[in-house]
């Protein structure tokens, strides 16, 4: 097998360099990523919900799938990596002492919830 390395062309500072093989076909690109999703845990306490609304320091009033609307907090080890917005779809921790408030722990992407709603776990 022959193996033919072509520099790009265009800027001189690209390194990059594509590697092509005679006497074969490129490989085809899968069209649909794959989704890896985080279900709920029912037996940790776990509940979807939607952020209704963002009410400042660290808290929001999300909307959960049980029907009730509890006043979430980010604990801080997610309030500088994860982003969170206005109708994101989250998991959240209910407070066992303290019924209407509760802990974020987990934020969905859109593909994500797009695939959880389109398997039925958000109505």
């Amino acid at each position: 097998m022959i193996y033919i390395h072509l520099a790009t062309i265009g800027n001189s500072c690209n390194v990059c360099t594509e590697v092509l093989c005679l006497g074969r076909q490129k490989k085809k690109v899968p069209d649909a990523p794959v989704v890896r999703v985080r279900i709920p845990r029912p037996k940790d306490r776990e509940v979807l919900a939607t952020v209704e609304s963002m009410l400042g320091a660290l808290h929001l009033k999300v909307r959960c799938l049980d029907g009730t609307v509890r006043i979430a907090r980010i604990p801080g080890r997610m309030k500088k990596r994860i982003w969170i917005r206005e109708n994101d779809v989250v998991i959240i921790v209910p407070w066992s002492f303290q019924d209407e408030k509760a802990d974020v722990i987990w934020r969905y992407t859109a593909p994500q919830a797009d695939w959880l709603r389109r398997r039925g776990y958000l109505s």
